[in-house]
């Protein structure tokens, strides 16, 4: 039964009514349409709007369709409203028709919406939190492990694996508060605008907002209902995320190829070749990193959808759900795969020394000891890279080099510049704040442990890790 066939002579062409059904992935609602659906039923009842024994007769048989399941409701229902209110007269009558009293479909699937996305970006907060926990236990564990780091993917200047593994930590704590603001954008209740001019009935939205876990109400029926930036900022954020995830992946890639040999992903996350016996491939980084493609697909759909519609509600909105729904898979599913094998992962710390006494990695400190000696520094920058000419030209590293060639380039050399340009001094001297000196990261670990504790606090109690 149509909800609205009321109006009409000629039955639904059955292509048109197939193609215009929303029940195959609306109906992940479910839940959702029935506490909403409940707590307006309570609300009307307070209200004096339906007796009170109507109201409790339909509250009942709503808690029992619940207990059911979507699984009960007819599958080749319009929508998830219109199924739970057909399932509902089915089970106690008419009185199950005064359902929809005091709202429209229009307000009904916006409350759904936003209550669904509240639930699940808890979720995935949660989730950013544990990798974030990953990360920090591997800067931890792993905090006398010196790697090259790159500008341009040119080996640049020795850093330490734990700052490195803490910029990602940044990363996802950007992503982190981004959510958290993408919430706040979600924690606006619709219900009550009607189809888009309000209801003539006496409501309580105030009600309806504390009952369903909302911290307002929204104050213009037509934006209420035909907006839809809360779903384009959540699959925004989502897309940042997955960026951040994808260069996270493309470097687990590079890195444990046998050119690098910097990390090893263990086994248990990796695949073989169909025909190739030696082959052991990063083949998760690989899919997370190819589906970051699809959430950015999903918000160019979006906004796509959305950039030419009149206000205020238009059926074109049915298409933000497919998306939307995908992209909280997508991240969710990607975080916990992501977290799990990057606690398995294992670094070649002997292959990552290597590589930082191999392409002068050290010349700037080179450069920064001239400096000091009071030679201007673009003066410096010049002589040290004469100096990098010459021993590319005698196949030698700065290190390698003696006190008299040093001095051919500059009087101001002495025998302390084979310290100043050891690997480890050059990793110790970088104590600005934000630098890679050991005692500059190991603050940064305790102030990421905070920042841990302080987020975990922020979730809600009801939030499922």
């Amino acid at each position: 039964m149509k909800i609205w066939e009321g109006r009409f002579e000629k039955k639904m062409d059955k292509l048109a009514e197939d193609f215009s059904r929303s029940f195959s992935f609306d109906k992940r609602l479910f839940k959702y349409e029935i506490r909403q659906s409940i707590a307006q039923i309570m609300m009307l009842k307070g209200c004096k709007v339906i007796p009170a024994k109507d109201a409790n007769k339909v509250i009942q048989g709503l808690k029992e369709i619940l207990r059911e399941g979507a699984e009960r409701l007819n599958k080749n229902s319009e929508d998830i409203h219109t199924a739970i209110e057909n399932r509902l007269i089915k089970k106690i009558g008419k009185i199950g028709g005064a359902l929809p009293t005091a709202r429209s479909r229009n307000d009904q699937v916006v409350t759904d919406l936003r209550m669904y996305l509240k639930e699940e970006i808890e979720k995935i907060e949660n989730k950013i939190l544990g990798l974030q926990e990953v990360f920090l236990n591997l800067a931890e564990e792993n905090i006398d492990i010196i790697m090259p780091g790159f500008t341009h993917f040119q080996p640049a200047q020795p850093v330490l694996l734990s700052h490195y593994l803490l910029a990602y930590f940044n990363m996802f704590q950007r992503d982190l508060e981004r959510y958290i603001e993408s919430y706040k954008r979600c924690d606006v209740l619709p219900l009550g605008s009607g189809a888009l001019a309000g209801v003539t009935f006496p409501i309580d939205r105030e009600y309806l907002a504390k009952e369903l876990g909302f911290s307002k109400t929204s104050s213009n029926s037509i934006d209420a209902v035909g907006e839809r930036d809360f779903v384009i900022e959540f699959i925004s954020t989502s897309s940042i995320l997955m960026m951040h995830l994808s260069r996270l992946c493309e470097e687990l890639v590079i890195f444990s190829t046998n050119r690098f040999n910097f990390l090893e992903i263990d086994e248990a996350f990796s695949t073989g070749s169909s025909i190739m016996p030696q082959k052991k491939n990063p083949d998760l980084a690989e899919i997370i990193r190819g589906k970051t493609g699809r959430v950015y697909g999903n918000l160019m759909g979006i906004l796509t959808v959305m950039k030419g519609l009149p206000l205020s509600y238009n059926r074109d909105l049915q298409e933000d759900k497919e998306g939307l729904f995908d992209t909280v898979d997508t991240v969710r599913d990607c975080l916990g795969v992501l977290a799990k094998m990057l606690s398995k992962v294992k670094f070649n710390q002997e292959r990552m020394l290597q590589s930082c006494q191999e392409g002068f990695l050290n010349a700037t400190d080179a450069a920064d000891y001239l400096v000091r000696k009071g030679v201007p520094f673009r003066l410096a920058h010049k002589i040290v890279g004469k100096l990098v000419v010459y021993c590319l030209k005698k196949d030698k590293r700065l290190e390698e080099l003696s006190l008299s060639e040093f001095k051919r380039f500059s009087p101001h050399f002495a025998q302390d510049i084979k310290e100043k340009i050891r690997i480890e001094s050059c990793i110790s001297s970088r104590k600005s704040s934000g630098g890679t000196a050991w005692e500059q990261v190991r603050r940064e670990i305790r102030k990421c442990r905070k920042s841990i504790s302080l987020n975990s606090k922020y979730q809600s109690p009801n939030a499922k890790k």
